[in-house]
């Protein structure tokens, strides 16, 4: 998913000596094995994890508003997982691609659809918390899971229309150094028309204009509503002196935080790439190493939810104790827990100012 010319998964640089190529080798060698490693796990536990949760939400739990939130993320991370054996497979055959041009534009396409539809679909569900914590009569009377489920497909829509450009900008093409080889690469002139330096520079504006676009649409602006979000529901907790349901909230803000710390390395790799001009030796070895662990990191966020669902929010031995459905249920359950306040006053004012959901 790295941003270089010749691949999406290593860093193409120039040693100055031969000490330094045989170092670099080393290195890409090293890399290249941690991370058909990283990917592999990803996958095993991605594809049987997000299955798992699919199956409960989906066929096995009663139709609630957090039941299609979590399915609609399980979802874009089983599809993300699901396609991650072409990735160890590139790997494994020395960034050879022989599976074609549509399903390298397809690959990368759906790792940032993953990528996209992950954040808006957490940004939506700390808005729906938010809402139900500051409205709490309005969510009574209008939150649905009909209204969920447009709410959700609107959410895919703009993370389909944002993981365009990977579809138009992805390409295959032959590897000047290697007979016989084929890399998938981004291709961000798309033109013959353009020559040296003017190439040079509508790829390299290309390339700015999509990293800062996936920063922006996909990290930025989400996480500073998520940020919001939680902050007036603190403050509202804090003003009515109400009892939360420990588990759901809890589920929330380690999935959230999940995403932040695996998807954050990956964004600043993104802009170091993009924005250094002068690469040293120094500069060649940390993008070697940091951009196959950032992606790689990236790419582990889509089996640690299931984990994060089962493990966060009740006692360990309590979850060895409960079957996977119950734990699973009580993951993605409602949140409507009583508040503290006296019962006169609770019904001395609405009833949903009572419960936190």
């Amino acid at each position: 998913m790295a941003e270089n010319a010749s691949s999406p998964y290593e860093y193409d640089g120039d040693y100055e000596d031969d000490s330094s190529l045989e170092a670099g080798a080393r290195l890409h060698g090293t890399m290249h094995v941690v991370s058909m490693v990283i990917y592999s796990i990803a996958f095993v536990l991605g594809v049987t994890g997000n299955g798992i949760v699919i199956f409960i939400t989906g066929f096995r739990m009663k139709r609630t508003v957090n039941a299609i939130w979590f399915l609609n993320l399980a979802v874009a991370d089983f599809i993300f997982t699901f396609f991650l054996p072409l990735g160890v497979a590139y790997v494994a055959l020395g960034f050879h691609w022989p599976f074609g041009r549509a399903l390298c534009k397809i690959n990368t396409a759906v790792a940032f659809l993953n990528m996209f539809a992950s954040v808006f679909l957490l940004t939506t569900i700390s808005a729906d918390r938010c809402v139900t914590v500051a409205w709490p009569v309005w969510a009574h009377n209008h939150r649905s899971p009909r209204l969920a489920s447009l709410v959700a497909v609107a959410m895919w829509l703009a993370a389909l229309a944002l993981s365009c450009p990977y579809v138009v900008f992805r390409d295959t093409g032959s590897s000047p150094f290697q007979e016989n080889v084929t890399h998938c690469y981004n291709n961000y002139a798309l033109s013959d028309g353009f020559q040296g330096e003017e190439m040079a520079g509508l790829r390299e504006s290309r390339h700015r204009a999509v990293v800062l676009t996936r920063f922006v649409a996909g990290f930025l602006v989400p996480f500073a509503i998520i940020l919001a979000c939680y902050m007036v529901i603190a403050a509202k907790m804090r003003r009515n002196q109400l009892v939360r349901s420990g588990r759901p909230y809890k589920v929330m803000v380690a999935v959230v935080t999940a995403f932040f710390l695996c998807w954050f390395p990956y964004h600043v790799f993104s802009f170091l790439e993009v924005s250094v001009t002068a690469v040293t030796p120094q500069l060649q070895s940390l993008l070697a190493v940091g951009i196959p662990l950032a992606s790689g990191l990236a790419y582990l966020n889509s089996c640690l939810n299931p984990l994060l669902y089962v493990f966060v929010g009740r006692d360990f031995r309590e979850k060895l104790r409960s079957s996977v459905l119950s734990a699973f249920e009580g993951a993605f359950s409602e949140v409507s827990s009583q508040s503290s306040l006296p019962a006169s006053k609770c019904k001395a004012s609405a009833e949903a100012e009572c419960h936190l959901v």
